[in-house]
């Protein structure tokens, strides 16, 4: 279907992002979409250059007349959140994206699309290989790992990079500018526990949840999605309440940045006809609960092989309650801007096998003090079930600067280019701008970009009109940038 990707208006964008999708391009495993970037760079004769921990600029001399203005640093990441539903067989090491028409809309066949932040690279490298736009001198800065540790933002050392402006390309509606974002912390919960003989008048169950929308763990944490882990966790502790059960196994979740959709447990039960009764009850308590926001969650539960080992009791216990206790979704909503979530906690991943137990967790916050309260919170809750527990990734927030010169420009250039006010916001995800801030405190910083939905999921889509609208934005801005 990438053909018929390449016909959508604009062709320059969309057939970068075409080119783009064919290269597998997974966090941390990005070497391929690095070398793509710089070959791209290298096939214009460009000014092309990696860092040390392989982020790649280009630069492009100024369009004639438009010497005077500044550089304008364009920056958005390589690689891309990957996701699957259960059913679809697909490898990201080794498959491009394939992508799909659906009316206004791009999506991808069962897995997460890449617009995120692809739609940024496609745009940057469009206007890298243009020869009648008019533009600043412009200074490409494609980073890497922004989904699972932002390490390419945090080592890119200063002085580096020229320009004067950075209009990062990363928001994911494009009716908004974006001048602040929350900074986050990686949680990560382990404890060990011994295992112990399964008895022999218990029966095998594997318990499912699955259907769950999932969704960006910032920008999707305020809608009262389920996740799976929560679900699982609220399942099996109210089992253990009238009857006996014996956890073997826990697979849940999976990226901390994406709200987790599925869960599966192998359990050993004593059966008895009140657990199948109060069971099914939970599980029509639950699905009642969520039937708006998660109109498709299937919770099943099958019989399975009889385990051999389960974990001891008391580890068991202890797990059960420190999960329920570890707060997850909105913590605080910002008192400076209206409808912001300030911080919040996404109980990422779950995995209990073999006498061992991990759970990870992406703590977010646009204050730095309520990211560590809420850190500190969920640290004390699991080490009061004997965890240990690490705080790891930390990067910073972006604080808003509602004088910036650029913003300035961005504002009337939307009022001009389509008649009505842009929406001046901060998101509570993670943009790079404020560990870009770090080592460029002078630089000007903005973020825009066209409407993606459902990103770090399988129903991740960008809209093709918005892309048209995002485009030539994107020009009036250039041309209008300040000299």
């Amino acid at each position: 279907m990438s053909k018929d990707i390449r016909e959508l208006e604009p062709k320059a964008v969309w057939n970068k992002f075409a080119d783009l999708n064919a290269v597998p391009r997974p966090s941390k495993k990005e070497e391929r979409v690095i070398q793509f970037m710089l070959d791209f760079g290298a096939s214009l004769q460009l000014e092309t250059l990696k860092d040390e921990v392989g982020n790649v600029i280009i630069r492009k001399p100024a369009t004639p007349g438009l010497e005077n203005k500044k550089m304008v640093t364009l920056q958005s990441h390589l690689d891309m959140v990957h996701q699957k539903n259960n059913d679809t067989v697909f490898d990201f090491d080794t498959q491009g994206i394939q992508m799909y028409i659906d009316g206004d809309w791009v999506r991808a066949q069962g897995t997460t699309l890449g617009a995120d932040n692809g739609m940024g690279v496609a745009t940057i490298m469009a206007l890298l290989e243009s020869t009648d736009i008019p533009h600043p001198a412009l200074e490409a800065l494609f980073t890497i790992d922004e989904e699972t540790g932002m390490t390419g933002a945090m080592g890119l050392k200063g002085g580096v990079l020229q320009g004067d402006i950075l209009l990062n390309l990363d928001t994911e509606e494009d009716d908004e500018i974006d001048i602040g974002c929350a900074g986050g912390v990686d949680i990560t919960a382990r404890r060990i526990y011994e295992l112990e003989p399964v008895q022999a008048n218990f029966t095998g169950y594997k318990v499912t949840v699955k259907g769950l929308n999932g969704g960006h763990s910032g920008m999707d944490i305020h809608r009262g999605l389920g996740n799976a882990n929560k679900i699982m966790n609220r399942l099996l502790y109210n089992i253990s309440l009238h009857t006996d059960l014996a956890i073997s196994e826990i697979d849940g979740g999976s990226l901390r940045n994406a709200i987790p959709r599925e869960s599966n447990a192998i359990v050993a039960v004593k059966v008895t006809d009140e657990f199948l009764a109060n069971f099914e009850k939970l599980v029509n308590t639950i699905k009642s609960e969520l039937k708006v926001t998660e109109p498709n969650l299937i919770i099943s539960l099958t019989e399975v092989a009889l385990p051999e080992n389960v974990m001891e009791k008391e580890a068991q216990q202890k797990m059960l309650r420190g999960i329920y206790t570890a707060h997850n979704g909105v913590y605080a909503m910002s008192a400076s801007m209206a409808d912001l979530v300030e911080t919040s906690n996404n109980i990422a991943r779950v995995i209990v096998k073999d006498g061992a137990i991990k759970i990870g967790c992406l703590t977010r916050s646009s204050v730095n003090s309520g990211k560590m309260d809420l850190a500190n919170a969920l640290k004390s809750a699991f080490e009061l079930a004997d965890f240990k527990v690490d705080f790891s990734g930390e990067y910073p927030g972006w604080n808003p600067n509602p004088d910036s010169a650029i913003l300035k420009v961005l504002s009337a250039q939307y009022k001009t280019v389509f008649g009505t006010d842009a929406k001046v916001v901060a998101c509570h995800a993670g943009l790079e701008c404020g560990i870009l801030g770090q080592n460029y405190p002078d630089m000007d910083m903005i973020s825009f970009g066209p409407t993606i939905k459902g990103a770090h999921s399988p129903d991740e889509r960008v809209s093709i009109s918005s892309v048209q609208k995002f485009w030539k934005f994107t020009l009036e801005v250039l041309k209008n940038s300040p000299a």
